[in-house]
């Protein structure tokens, strides 16, 4: 009889503990915009183990959801009532009806409640293989968060009201232990009161000239800065080395890019040597890697390239947003590089309206990095972090690797990419790249939504896809992509000839009849397009020849440029090794118990002997 009270007393221990758990989380974020409501984790196996600090009294809700409503989503709502922790294993449907899952697939790990804050921690396998829990992988993940000042009665959680968003996040980001002094110089590149036009797209450059240093430094970490209340306008920032040959003059004022009355001093910036995107926090280089500046092949000038994505088209906007770059005389072994991979920015990137799945593919070609790394680095270059990049009906993205006809793991992957996530992905192992290998940058769209063709192109509204893979060491290798052929594509439409020479852009078509005196875009748009002849495009685009780009620093071309390259034969496609459902939950029914539990059931157990039970 004296056994139960002490079981139940064990039960509640967790709720009754000061602090934690104990378990240590690597990566923290605040989800709400008042910094009530606070998420931490961290990966252990094949494991996720989350903590939430919540400023309420009431439940405490979280979840992973497809599109970030609550649209059939995997839900977790805990917290503690009367003084004893709960959590409850839930899930939505299409009509965002919550039912409670019949396969309770989180564990609780501790709970707390003060006269403030819930705390709760608890951890779930990656892949439960419950239909209604979503698998945690390496691709992007929209979690949605809410609270409420009650817990749930016996119908259920009460409805939130406000108190609820999402945010994307790349959950599994391997973590990166901090090598950082809090005293580490650093200067800023910062845009100085922009004028923001009142239009959807605008790209703004301006150059800059890195502090001299009188040695070699290294970069070892960027952080964005970001004016506040802008953290959605400035959508991405490019950095770019720019030609030596310059005096400070260039360095007066900004302008719009790609302007037909843009400076000719930034036409010599063709060089990526950062690149960050929305939602992305700081990058740190890893411990034997560092951005080289100092040194005659060093950037002296940059431009700062700054997307500003302005859909609603608001009036008056001024920014001074930019980045700043930590470095130290104490430097790595490695000069750190970047290579842009992937589909040329061009109007021949096509993609048809109404297509619910529509596959591009830029190719880094065996061309390409036979002669760029042959020469440059026989044994091969080290790629430790990827940006892949896409605009709004980008879907997907993957960055293929081939070697000898035979695929690779993949390099990166985000199979739910969001257009407003973007940041390097940190990759868990090196991946190598000799000279001969192929890569390839593959993206999948959707424009159902959309009535006419969506081009390649700068506009948010237009598409690109790319990958800035970050390496080791430094070649002079700076751009690796490709373009399908404009004229094969045209001829699926029916398109026989344009008037020549060519004089006007987007050029004009001279026959047949039906597309005579178009331009090639109009003719485009004036086809028919049906799914099924999207779906036969699309199995030509992927078919064909390619352009190739090969590029070196300072505007320089290897000799491979411009020639044209097959996509490569693929002999052995790579198989992913197929997802092991976790057996956490049944290990718990056969013995396994959290530390906690465990402590207070030997407790028990030595009392009920000593009671001679």
């Amino acid at each position: 009889m004296y056994g139960w009270p002490l079981l139940v007393l064990c039960a509640l221990l967790p709720a009754t503990a000061a602090g934690s758990s104990g378990r240590s989380y690597p990566h923290r974020v605040v989800l709400d915009p008042e910094g009530k409501y606070w998420l931490l984790w961290g990966r252990q196996g094949e494991r996720l183990a989350f903590r939430l600090e919540v400023r309420t009294n009431g439940y405490v809700g979280f979840g992973f959801s497809p599109t970030g409503t609550m649209a059939a989503a995997d839900i977790v709502v805990g917290g503690v009532a009367h003084g004893r922790p709960y959590l409850q294993d839930y899930f939505t449907n299409a009509d965002k009806e919550l039912e409670k899952d019949a396969q309770q697939d989180y564990h609780l790990d501790y709970a707390m409640e003060n006269s403030t804050h819930t705390v709760i921690e608890f951890s779930r396998d990656l892949h439960t293989c419950d239909a209604n829990d979503k698998s945690l992988t390496d691709s992007t993940v929209r979690v949605i968060w809410a609270y409420h000042h009650e817990d749930p009665g016996e119908s259920g959680p009460k409805y939130h009201d406000s108190n609820r968003g999402t945010k994307s996040l790349r959950l599994l980001n391997p973590e990166k232990a901090s090598v950082l002094s809090t005293v580490l110089p650093y200067f800023d590149l910062v845009n100085q009161n922009v004028p923001i036009p009142n239009k959807g797209t605008t790209y703004w450059c301006q150059m800059f000239k890195i502090p001299i240093f009188q040695e070699k430094h290294h970069v070892i970490k960027v952080e964005p800065i970001i004016e506040r209340g802008h953290e959605s306008l400035v959508h991405h920032i490019l950095l770019y080395q720019c030609s030596s040959n310059f005096n400070d003059s260039v360095l007066d004022f900004g302008h719009e890019c790609y302007h037909p009355n843009m400076p000719d001093a930034f036409l010599t910036c063709e060089t990526v040597i950062f690149a960050w995107g929305i939602g992305g926090e700081g990058f740190t280089y890893p411990p034997h890697v560092g951005l080289s500046l100092g040194m005659p092949p060093d950037p002296r000038y940059v431009l700062l390239e700054v997307h500003y994505d302005n859909p609603a088209r608001k009036k008056g906007l001024i920014d001074s947003s930019g980045l700043r770059f930590f470095h130290t005389t104490d430097t790595r072994r490695y000069d750190a590089g970047v290579i842009e991979a992937g589909l040329w920015v061009s109007l021949f990137h096509t993609i048809p309206p109404g297509m619910p799945e529509f596959r591009s593919e830029g190719h880094c070609t065996r061309e390409c990095l036979e002669e760029a790394l042959g020469t440059e680095k026989p044994s091969g270059i080290h790629v430790f972090a990827v940006l892949l990049h896409a605009h709004l009906s980008g879907k997907g993205i993957r960055l293929r690797h081939f070697r000898k006809g035979e695929e690779m793991q993949l390099l990166a992957y985000d199979d739910d990419y969001d257009f407003n996530f973007q940041e390097f992905q940190y990759l868990r192992e090196e991946q190598t790249i000799l000279p001969g290998d192929n890569l390839i940058t593959e993206c999948r769209y959707n424009t159902k939504d959309r009535a006419a063709m969506t081009w390649g192109g700068l506009s948010t509204r237009n598409e690109m896809c790319l990958s800035y893979l970050l390496y080791y060491p430094r070649i002079n290798l700076t751009r690796c992509t490709s373009i399908p052929d404009i004229m094969d594509q045209l001829q699926f439409i029916g398109v026989k000839e344009i008037y020549r020479p060519v004089t006007t852009w987007p050029f004009i078509i001279k026959s047949p009849k039906q597309y005579r005196n178009l331009s090639f875009m109009d003719a485009m748009n004036k086809f028919k397009w049906t799914k099924k002849e999207g779906v036969s495009f699309n199995k030509l685009v992927l078919s064909l020849p390619v352009n190739m780009r090969c590029s070196k620093a300072d505007n320089a071309e290897w000799s491979i440029q411009g020639m044209t390259a097959l996509p490569p034969d693929i002999k052995k496609p790579y198989k992913a090794e197929p997802l092991v459902c976790g057996t956490s939950a049944s290990s718990r029914l056969h013995g396994v118990f959290p530390l906690p539990l465990l402590g207070c059931s030997l407790l028990l157990g030595s009392m009920l002997s000593a009671q001679g039970l």
